[in-house]
């Protein structure tokens, strides 16, 4: 692979450290090794939006809401967007209630949604639907109802279950998503070839904790 093709995966790539025993140290590091190799965003927890914020000030920080397993309430969701972007996050990552889906209620979700990209007020939305705990009608329903939605992107995974993102996950969200909604391929990808893999098949986005560390 070119020396290109890396910097453009890079530059489509959210760095992310989102360990449950990450220190400021680490983020720190992160962040560093972010603003060396150009990549879209920095994706760290809540709790250490703010001090990414003012210690990169180059580069985007993105944050998770609701993660890993997205049943918190409404009201909940809404304060953790509130305060993140208080603290400086300007991308937004939202894990929507799987209980929802699993009941049909597609309504609440594209509610929920919409409540959060309304705080959001521009700023961009990524919706993680958990694709391995999902059945092919469900992911297509979700592509429908985030189509509708004011949220940005459909993300695959949080990293935190069991399973990531696969290409057929990415294929199915190219065909079923609309109204200019991207895609986020995350979890398990771990190699260049991998990430490039996913772009050409219609991801927008990589999510990775590995891929810049293989620059060095």
């Amino acid at each position: 692979m070119t020396k290109e093709q890396i910097k453009n995966i890079l530059s489509r790539t959210d760095y992310a450290i989102l360990s449950p025993t990450a220190t400021e140290f680490d983020v720190a590091q992160v962040c560093n090794e972010a603003e060396a190799n150009g990549v879209a965003s920095i994706c760290v927890a809540p709790c250490f939006v703010e001090f990414a914020a003012n210690y990169s000030s180059n580069i985007d920080v993105c944050t998770v809401i609701g993660y890993p397993n997205g049943y918190s309430t409404r009201n909940i969701k809404i304060i953790e967007t509130l305060d993140a972007i208080r603290c400086g996050a300007t991308e937004i990552e939202l894990m929507i209630n799987l209980g929802d889906v699993k009941s049909g209620n597609y309504d609440a979700i594209l509610e929920e949604i919409n409540a959060v990209a309304e705080i959001c007020d521009g700023k961009v939305l990524k919706v993680i639907v958990e694709t391995c705990l999902l059945t092919t009608d469900e992911k297509i329903r979700l592509c429908e109802i985030i189509s509708q939605s004011n949220a940005d992107f459909i993300k695959t995974s949080t990293g935190f279950s069991t399973g990531g993102a696969t290409e057929e996950d990415v294929v199915l969200f190219k065909k079923h998503l609309t109204n200019g909604k991207k895609i986020k391929a995350s979890g398990g990808i771990k190699t260049f070839e991998q990430a490039q893999r996913f772009l050409e098949l219609g991801a927008d986005r990589i999510g990775s904790s590995t891929l810049v560390k293989l620059v060095k």
